[in-house]
Formats: C-alpha cells, structure tokens, sequence
C-alpha cells in the first residue's frame, strides 16, 4: 500500500497523505484481526506498513496523528455488545507506589475510623493483569455478565462468560441476589499455546496474555472465547440479597465454597510490616506464578470498617493498590513538542525512538512543564541533580502502572554535540497569542481564550471523553475532523449536527471511513446523551479546577442543574449568601469556587453553555435513599472535638443520610453539631439561632438509621 518512495525523500504534503492512508488500512487491518479474528493480510506486510509509518513520523513528529497506529493495541468490539448499568458501581483503585505509600494509606484508615496504630487488619492479594468482569446471579442461576466499563455501565458479554470453565452457570446455597466480581485472565502456558496455534494458522500472534484475555472475552461471536483459553478468580461482590460474611477473608472464602476460583496468596496482615511482608513476598513469586500481576490489593478485612470507610467519589476508602515498580527503559529524545490543552496550558511532550516498556511500545513521554525540562521543581529545588533535558538526549523513560509514560533521567555522557538547552515559547504555537505563565503557576497558558483553535478542540476532546458525555463513535480523531471542517465549533454543535445539515446522514455516510450504518449510528448515540447526569455535565463543561470527583460533589449538593446555575448567578456578588454556601461546601476552596462563578458569568462561556443545555434533559443527581432520615435534605455543619467518631466518619455518615456538610456556618445552616472546643462557630450559630446539638445528640437523632 506504501508509496514506495524513500521516506528522506517524501514531501510533508506527502508524508501528511500517506500518514492518513496507514492510519486507515492498519485500523482496519487491526479489526479485521482482533475484533472478526479474521486476518487480511500477513504479518510481514503489516509489520512493514507499520515500520514505515514509525519511519515517517520520526521525520515528521508534528504530523503524528491522534490515531496514530503507533499508539494502538489492537481493536476492541463494542458495536453490538448491549449495554448494562451496574447495580453497584464498579469502582477503580487508589494506587500506592511505594512503602510510605502503603503507610499513609493504613494512617488514613486509622484516623477516619479513630483507630490506633496496628489495630486494623487488611486482606493482601495479588492485582491480576487482566478484564475486569461482574457477574450476576438470581436463586443460583447466571443471569448476565458485564465488562466494567465506565463503572457504571457496562458491556454485556453474558454469552462470552458462560464459555468459561472457572465460571460456573449455576449455585448451590448462594443468596437470592449474588453479583460476583472478579478478573479475567489468561495463562502464560495457555497464551503461548493460543500464540503457537495462531502463528500456524498464519495469524499474527497477541502481543501479550492481557490483550488476549481482553479481545477474547469481547469476542461478537461466543464459540470464538469458547475456543480461547480463559480464567476467571473471584475478589469480591456488588450487589447482595444476604452477606457473606462479617469479614473480607470470610466472604473470599464463601465464594470458594460456591464453587469460584479464588486467588490462594490471599492472606490476613495486620499492620503496615506485614502488609509490605505479604507484597514482598508475592513480589518474590511474580516470575513463577504463571499469570500477569501488577501489584498487590489491601483491603480492610472488618466489613462493618468497610461500610463506615465508605467510598470517594470514584474510589473506596477501605482498599488500594500497591503496584511493583515502574518499567524502565532508554532511548533517544527525538524533539520536543507543544500541545495546548482545554485550559491553555502549554504541556512539553517528549517524542522518542520506539521503545518497548514494560510489554508497551512507548514513542511519546510527558515532560510535565518547562520546570521539569530546565531540571528544577516548582519551588526551583534541583531535581535530576539539576541535568536539563535536550532534544537529541538519549533518556530514560518509565511506566508506573497504567500511567502516561515519563522521562526520568538523562545520560549527559551521550548528548549530542553541539545540543542547546531548549527555550520554552512564550507564545501559542496556534493561536500566537502570548503565553504567561501566573505566580504560583507551574504551567504557561495561552491567553487567545476561544480564538484558540486548540484550546478549543482540546475543549470539545475532553467533552466527548470517557468521564464525560463518552458519545460512542465521535471520538478524539472525529472531534479535529469535524472542527477542522467546521462543521462543530463548540459542543452545542453536536446535538444540533443532524438538523443544521438537512442532508446530515448524506454527507457524513459519503466521507471516507463513513457508510450509512455508521453515520446512522453516530447521530443515534448523539441522541442517546441527550440525557446526561448533572455531574458528568459539569465535568464535560472543562471548567479549570473542577475534576470529576468536584462535580460529584457540588452535584450532589445542588442536585439539579437549574438551582445551580440560579446560584452561580447570584454568587457572581462576593457578598451574597450564595457564594458563602459555595464555599462552604466542604471539598470547594476559593480557587475552584471563583473558576466555577467566572465561567458562569463571562458573557460568551455562559452563552456556549445555554446552547448546549437546551439541547439536553439534565438529570436531577441521584442520591441514596434517606426515607426516614431527620437530615435529609438538611445543611450540617460539625465544629470542636468529636469523640465517639472521627470528623471525616461523621461527615460521611451524614452525607450518606442525605445531609449536606458545610465547613463554615451561615444563614443556610440547619443544623450544628458542637463538640467539646467549639468556637467562633458555636457562637455564630447562636446568633442567628440555628439549632446546635452535642455530639450525644448527634446520635441520638440519627440512631436506628
């Protein structure tokens, strides 16, 4: 398919050409492999289509595609799987790199729940590398299967699952309602045996078990994962009609008893050293074990601590992972690029020879800011012994668990002659607008705002990402087509994409790469996400300083998008008791307040926002049930010492009743709850007469719930 041409000899209009040609025949040369098992065409072409791809694009860095086939690992169905939402969120894990890692996170546990040093006990087992996969039963029977997805919903790949030996179809003496949840996996044996059947099948070879165990299990045909060796070890459940146990341990066990394979290095440790013991020792096994893991998971064993630890926003205070330490690697620094992000900050990306790290072939690394490239900290502390990094340098790069790959060290004894220290831009390489860099900053932004063209692609990327409106079919490489072509300028544009072209399915169906099915099926899904929830919307808007674990909490504060925007414009005046509540929000510091009321109050952003939000139906967040609770509803505010519970246990209890925690009292305030020391804010309550409770009280009003 390749031009032929020597790639030295190539033109950028040419290499731009072929660039978009590659990118198209290897995705679909990765579909027809991984997603129909079907290979069209051999390994040697498609490994020669792809050198000269990697050879192309080391000569022209700056026109590296976002879809660059460099960067995939194979292709993964989704189109046709149904989709399924999970009873109980399928949340990910906190991570701990290392030993003061693993400490920090036994004193957090301990100081939420009050506790002393080594009184807490914690299951320690291995992080197997494979496909998350949640599994339910009703009286006993396999009802469906689901993929974790975005932790709320869910792939449904109940067919695929019932192909597995270590799963069984039906359970004896299990609760009503039984969600199992566990990892699939493939054996090093088993996958070097399906590798050896697909090399004489004249096949390409998987790259590694995990890929493997993932395309199998995602297969549109079931008989396909029959045929693939896969294995299953349940680590712990979701939804339940009865418990299993009163411990972590205890409910492992259970499922054993049912008939599920779990993993046998699972062991109880009680404090900090036995937890590291544990690591260390399953660390120790890694290379003979037989399967890939990537770490070890603690998990506090008392299920009552469990429940009174409760969760974050996206992660469980009672578990983390405790990954092994980063691959390393060394290749050349080829040059240094610019990309601009949603917010304009201007983010160095380090572009290398290819090189494998840790079973990944890695062509880009993250340089972090133009601190981090001089050889300095924020604070101007040396960090590197003060070595700067160099386009033409030969460095280090690492991978620490699924993390964007970095530059750790430089070899000085290998720089190129005649290399300069790199000069940072104090302008935008897109929009040319200056770039300034505040105090306390550690990033430069554009100041071009919405004339910027990357800021605004970069924008309306992060809307469509995964967290976000996650619009299946309009991905990162559609959203720069379609802006390039301007056919959306901001996110409005996409719900209004079909109607303002009244020929909308008869354009897109005739671009390359575009058939009537798939245009279809994009302004399908479009539609689809008409419906979003008050939290992921706020999160898609790319407002600076407002992540996603903030638009869950301010969500569920407010609970519907109308009375937020009504305060936002009312706390837009600093004196007004709006912006007093905000702040008040406990988790919502002045920083990501101001950032909040700002993009609500700048003419333009806010214009932007109005037109998405017609276009949408805004869910009302969904809270737990509080039929009964005497706070639901209710702004409580906890101040002095608590001494039958933690502060950061009394708020989540509260919250969890429906309440609202607020830091600071105010005329919004319903309910203080005053321990021994309380202060300024005992009194203040009692001047605007706001009801206040000891923490005796306390408990006593919420006791029984």
């Amino acid at each position: 398919m390749a031009t032929g041409k020597a790639i030295d000899q190539l033109t950028e209009v040419e290499a731009q050409a072929e660039l978009e040609t590659l990118s198209a025949v290897l995705s679909q040369a990765n579909k027809a492999y991984h997603t129909k098992d079907a290979p069209e065409m051999s390994d040697a072409d498609y490994d020669a289509l792809k050198l000269r791809n990697a050879a192309i694009e080391a000569r022209f860095p700056h026109l590296k595609r976002a879809d660059s086939p460099s960067e995939q690992v194979g292709a993964m169905p989704s189109e046709g799987f149904g989709k399924i939402t999970h009873a109980v969120r399928m949340l990910s894990l906190g991570n701990a790199f290392a030993d003061e890692d693993v400490a920090e996170f036994d004193e957090s546990v301990r100081k939420f729940l009050g506790l002393p040093e080594g009184s807490v006990a914690y299951t320690a087992e291995p992080k197997i590398d494979g496909l998350s996969l949640s599994l339910r039963y009703e009286t006993g029977q396999l009802i469906q299967a689901a993929t974790r997805g975005d932790g709320e919903t869910g792939e449904n790949v109940t067919e695929n699952a019932r192909t597995i030996a270590d799963i069984p179809t039906r359970l004896s003496g299990a609760p009503d309602l039984l969600e199992v949840r566990g990892e699939v996996y493939m054996s090093h044996a088993d996958f070097a045996a399906l590798n050896v059947r697909q090399v004489e099948a004249g096949a390409k070879p998987f790259a590694n078990p995990r890929n493997a165990a993932a395309g199998s299990l995602r297969q549109l045909d079931a008989e396909i994962t029959r045929a693939r060796p896969l294995k299953f070890f349940a680590y712990g459940w979701g939804a339940l009609s009865a418990p299993l146990s009163d411990t972590q341990m205890g409910a492992i066990r259970c499922l054993a008893a049912l008939g599920f394979s779990t993993n046998p290095l699972t062991q109880l440790c009680t404090g900090t050293d036995a937890m590291l013991t544990q690591y260390r020792r399953i660390e120790a096994q890694r290379a003979t074990l037989g399967y890939d893991i990537d770490g070890v998971v603690y998990k506090v064993d008392d299920l009552s601590l469990q429940a009174r630890l409760g969760f974050r926003s996206t992660t469980p205070r009672w578990a983390i992972a405790h990954k092994f330490p980063a691959e390393l690697a060394w290749t050349r620094l080829e040059a240094i690029d610019i990309q601009v992000g949603r917010t304009g900050a201007l983010s160095p990306v380090a572009r290398l020879t290819p090189v494998t790290v840790g079973g990944v072939v890695v062509s880009n690394a993250t340089l972090h800011n133009e601190d981090y490239i001089a050889g300095r900290d924020a604070k101007g502390g040396l960090i590197r012994g003060g070595k700067d990094i160099r386009e033409g340098d030969w460095v280090q790069v690492y991978r620490a668990g699924d993390v964007i790959p970095k530059v750790a060290d430089v070899d000085l004894s290998k720089r190129p002659e005649g290399a300069q220290p790199y000069r940072f831009p104090d302008h935008c390489p897109d929009c040319g607008s200056e770039a300034v860099r505040e105090d306390g900053d550690a990033a430069r932004r554009c100041t071009g705002g919405i004339i910027c063209p990357a800021q605004a692609v970069e924008k309306l990327k992060h809307f469509v990402s995964r967290a976000a409106f996650d619009i299946e079919g309009l991905g990162a490489k559609q959203v720069e087509q379609f802006y390039k072509d301007g056919w959306i300028a901001e996110p409005a544009d996409i719900f209004t994409l079909q109607d303002r072209f009244s020929t909308g399915l008869q354009q897109l169906k005739n671009r390359e790469g575009w058939g009537e099915k798939s245009a279809s099926n994009l302004f399908q899904a479009i539609d689809e996400k008409r419906k979003i929830s008050f939290a992921r919307l706020l999160f898609a808007l790319g407002i600076r300083h407002v992540g996603e674990a903030a638009s869950n909490l301010i969500a569920m504060h407010y609970g519907t998008w109308d009375a937020f925007e009504a305060a936002m414009r009312r706390a837009a005046d600093p004196e007004s008791a709006d912006w007093a509540e905000l702040l008040a929000i406990d988790g919502v510091g002045e920083v990501m307040a101001r950032s909040l009321v700002t993009a609500l109050a700048q003419d333009s952003e806010r214009a932007g926002i109005d037109r998405l939000v017609e276009q949408l139906e805004v869910q009302e967040t969904r809270r737990a049930s509080t039929e009964g609770s005497p706070v639901a509803g209710k702004t409580v505010v906890f101040t002095g010492t608590l001494e039958k519970m933690t502060r950061a246990e009394a708020k989540a209890r509260a919250e969890a009743l429906g309440a609202k925690v607020a830091g600071s009292v105010s005329a919004k305030t319903d309910l203080l709850v005053a321990g021994p020391g309380a202060g300024s804010k005992a009194k203040k309550a009692a001047e605007l007469g706001i009801e206040t409770l000891d923490e005796d009280g306390w408990l006593q009003l919420i006791s029984g719930l």
